[in-house]
């Protein structure tokens, strides 16, 4: 089991059957979640990832991928924009549509997978109004303060 390849998820797209059982490290935003008999197919918008493996959101997307995980994945645990990003080797390209488009995606056996946390937005600080009378620096006592 050697490192993954730096294959991009186009060059898959473009010859599969050669780059058939490639080890790859993938990543980028969950579109949806489909679960079968036996396994979960995530479909992913694939992003280019940072040294960490973790998806660019502010990177233009590379196309999307199929990510096919052993066993049931709970939806709800892998809500439409989180990022994910799995390890595994390519398979078989599926064909699905996009809308009226014929998409074929390229699939990856996943052995490992990371969702990653969702980050807390903090709103902006509290800046105080220095000339407010309460907070004035110098309060109503001070000479200048009555114009």
């Amino acid at each position: 089991m050697g490192p993954p390849t730096k294959l991009e998820i186009s060059d898959a797209r473009l010859n599969p059957k050669a780059l058939k059982g490639s080890r790859v490290r993938w990543g980028g935003n969950v579109v949806a979640v489909e679960n079968f008999k036996t396994y979960t197919l995530l479909e992913i918008l694939g992003r280019p990832l940072s040294d960490n493996g973790k998806p660019d959101e502010s990177a233009k997307s590379m196309g999307r991928f199929m990510a096919r995980v052993p066993g049931f994945l709970d939806p709800e645990e892998h809500p439409k924009g989180r990022l994910l990003s799995v390890t595994g080797k390519l398979s078989t390209p599926i064909e699905k549509r996009i809308g009226e488009y014929l998409y074929d995606y390229p699939v990856v056996d996943a052995e490992a997978r990371y969702l990653w946390p969702e980050e807390e937005v903090y709103p902006y600080p509290y800046y105080r109004d220095p000339f407010y009378y309460p907070w004035y620096p110098y309060g109503y006592w001070h000479p200048y303060y009555r114009w």
